[in-house]
């Protein structure tokens, strides 16, 4: 019987109907990540703000300026940034154009899981691998957003294209061609890190184990290449933290989210040690004689102080995260955030080695993890066909388990990660994608293969697809309105299929072609719960700020678009009453700052960066500002536990604009719970904890401030 399926793929060649099925496919990856992009707005608003800021000059271009003035920078370095303002320079600051880079690197992604899964495991696993990725329900979330992941996706998936040449045996490259191709790929992971820092570096340990174990050279030469990548690596990596922090600070913008001004501690800081630790590095180095409140710290509010309301932010964002938050944390519906638990504990789960299975990340990535694990052990056990049969051919020197080896090192430690990290949001997991995509793939085609021989192993394939069903169905317990219906579907097509196959096995002589048939329809019932998760941005709108797919975004509080607050009262009143004052307005974090840039294109000032925490200016410097004109309104929202000397010295020294002043009406973008579109009820008291926002007017009171 013909197993060509597990031979080296540069023997298989691919016929019409896999180039037919791949175009259906990209065709299918379109239809997701672009249909109705328009509907997203800007997206996360704190990326969106940037890019309208970074529009304006070269140096907000440059230093990544999250307002117009270069007051502070986002806190992500800029390459992901950079190619969405060449985007919205090219088409216009349009809410699509910030989306398009994305999306483009989605559909692209696909095309690449195809080539590189292809390469080794034949076009029929290309195929498969390039569906999986195509529905992964995470994936086509981060792909219609401007939140940069795709981006990193992209370049990493390139990176391990590089790597896999470098290290193929089988390849006639001498020993200088290898090491051009590994520093390519230490080159790409550099350009990742400079889209998303350290989260670049999760896939470094199978390219660099991969070459390693499986380039065909010298064992002292084969390390000689991979420390000159590492070199290379980390100069492409820490080319712009450095040339930031060479600059002077009074001649760029403060670096947000970091402690000290520096784009090396916010690396290694908010961006590192606070993803892994509660605490991040303050904890580990016992910084400070204060608990670790910082990046990724505790969430208790102080004493005596009400707790957060947890609602968006006058942008639709929010105004809760804790200290060390990241953008666009949208309400979790149902689960608000309790005091004293971890940061975004809502949207992840608590740490533990269930984690990935959870309510809130299974219906993300995990759909086709178990259908992975039976395909990797069906193809890890698949002995290569020789064209010499005598021969002995070494374990990592067969393409197949070097395929199998980057993939499974690509899955395995973002899988540790993820379970286990302090701080990370969903569209996150996009980088744990492709190696589940891969490894289903490649382990679809080993099971087939197993499946038609004769041997216990036969038995996997209907196994495979019975356990995976049922995994799916223990998912589908979360949502009961959708488990009524789609889990008996999953079950009733999967427990059919497998019937079909064992009967088939042992009533022989069974057609190749029923066989086939039965299956793909056991994989086509598998695939149906990640198809319908992918569906549900484009059907009920995504999440704005931290993209995710699932049931939950029909009931989700739908945000207004920030083009709206061009109407909003208060937006018509600074600018009514704006004299020459660098900034229109301040307030405490950025995500209270984004809406009136993207409304106004005026400099905000946000005060303490992202999430209020960064110590940017001391009251003495905030007063020198409001002495020379530079600042003089200021929106302060209720929750008021950060930042508390700046705020008290706002409130001590300026005017409180009684609300009919500048909010004659309903205003636009009211957090959630304290006026806004929702209908919450108005917690009492404006101003305390959990109160209304109150404007502040610092300017006619100037004079009488510093005594002229």
């Amino acid at each position: 019987m013909q197993t060509t399926e597990i031979l080296p793929a540069r023997n298989i060649p691919a016929r019409l109907w896999h180039k037919v099925a791949l175009a259906a496919i990209l065709a299918l990856s379109a239809f997701l990540d672009f249909y109705r992009i328009t509907a997203e707005g800007y997206g996360n608003q704190y990326y969106a703000a940037a890019v309208k800021s970074m529009l304006m000059n070269w140096h907000n271009f440059f230093f990544v300026a999250f307002d117009p003035a270069g007051f502070v920078s986002v806190d992500k370095p800029p390459l992901g940034l950079w190619i969405q303002t060449v985007s919205a320079w090219f088409f216009g600051f349009e809410g699509w154009a910030l989306m398009l880079p994305q999306a483009l690197a989605g559909v692209l992604c696909v095309w690449l899981m195809y080539g590189l899964v292809k390469r080794v495991f034949g076009p029929t696993a290309g195929v498969i691998a390039a569906l999986v990725l195509a529905i992964t329900p995470i994936s086509v979330a981060a792909n219609r957003n401007n939140t940069m992941d795709s981006l990193l996706v992209i370049t990493s998936l390139l990176a391990a294209w590089a790597v896999s040449i470098a290290a193929d045996p089988s390849t006639s490259l001498r020993t200088g061609g290898r090491l051009r191709w590994l520093l390519m790929c230490a080159v790409l992971v550099g350009v990742g890190f400079n889209i998303k820092m350290l989260q670049a570096y999760l896939v470094l340990p199978a390219f660099f184990l991969l070459y390693l174990v499986a380039a065909p050279l010298k064992f002292l030469k084969r390390i000689g290449h991979l420390a000159l990548a590492t070199l290379i690596l980390f100069a492409v990596s820490l080319s712009w933290a450095i040339a930031v922090d060479l600059v002077p600070p009074e001649n760029r913008p403060y670096v947000g989210s970091s402690q000290n001004n520096s784009v090396m501690e916010l690396i290694i800081g908010h961006n590192g040690m606070s993803r892994l630790l509660p605490g991040g590095l303050r904890r580990v180095l016992n910084m400070g004689n204060q608990p670790p409140d910082g990046p990724g710290g505790s969430s208790q509010p102080p004493s005596g102080m009400s707790p957060p309301p947890g609602g968006p932010s006058p942008g639709g964002q929010p105004i809760y995260p804790p200290p060390g938050g990241q953008p666009g944390q949208p309400p979790q519906q149902g689960r608000p955030q309790q005091p004293g638990t971890r940061p975004f504990a809502n949207e992840t789960g608590e740490p533990g080695a269930l984690r990935l299975f959870n309510e809130q990340l299974a219906g993300q990535i995990a759909w086709l993890l178990p259908l992975a694990a039976f395909g990797l052990i069906a193809a890890v056990w698949q002995k290569r066909k020789e064209e010499n049969p005598g021969s002995r051919v070494q374990f990592l020197y067969d393409p197949r388990h070097q395929a199998l080896l980057l993939w499974l090192v690509w899955v395995l430690p973002q899988m540790v990660f993820f379970s286990f990290a302090n701080l990370f949001h969903r569209y996150y997991l996009d980088m744990l994608a492709p190696g589940i995509a891969a490894l289903v793939g490649a382990g679809v085609v080993a099971l087939c293969a197993d499946y038609r021989r004769p041997g216990w192993k036969g038995r996997l394939l209907p196994a495979s697809l019975v356990v995976t069903a049922g995994i799916q169905a223990v998912f589908l317990v979360y949502w009961p309105d959708w488990n009524s219906w789609l889990a008996p579907l999953i079950l009733g097509l999967s427990i059919l299929a497998a019937i079909a196959l064992v009967a088939s096995r042992l009533m022989q002589p069974a057609t190749r072609n029923s066989q086939l048939a039965f299956a793909l329809l056991g994989l086509a019932a598998l695939l149906l719960a990640p198809t319908a998760w992918s569906l549900t941005p484009i059907l009920y709108g995504g999440d704005s700020g931290l993209p995710f797919a699932g049931p939950e975004l029909y009931n989700m509080q739908r945000r207004p678009r920030a083009a709206d607050a061009q109407n909003d009262p208060l937006v018509n009143y600074l600018l009514a009453n704006h004299g020459d004052e660098t900034y229109v307005l301040a307030a405490l974090r950025a995500n209270d700052a984004a809406p009136y840039i993207l409304a106004t294109g005026e400099p905000v000032m946000a005060l303490g960066g992202f999430s209020g925490t960064d110590p940017i200016l001391t009251t003495d410097e905030l007063a020198a500002l409001v002495q020379t004109g530079e600042v003089r309104f200021f929106l302060l929202s209720g929750e008021n536990r950060q930042q508390t000397e700046l705020i008290a010295w706002v409130r001590s020294s300026c005017a409180s604009l009684p609300a009919s002043d500048w909010q004659p009406g309903e205003r636009l973008h009211l957090p959630q719970g304290q006026g806004g579109p929702s209908g919450a009820q108005q917690p009492p008291g404006p101003g305390g904890p959990g109160g209304n926002p109150e404007l502040f007017d610092c300017g006619s009171h100037a004079q009488h401030l510093f005594g002229k």
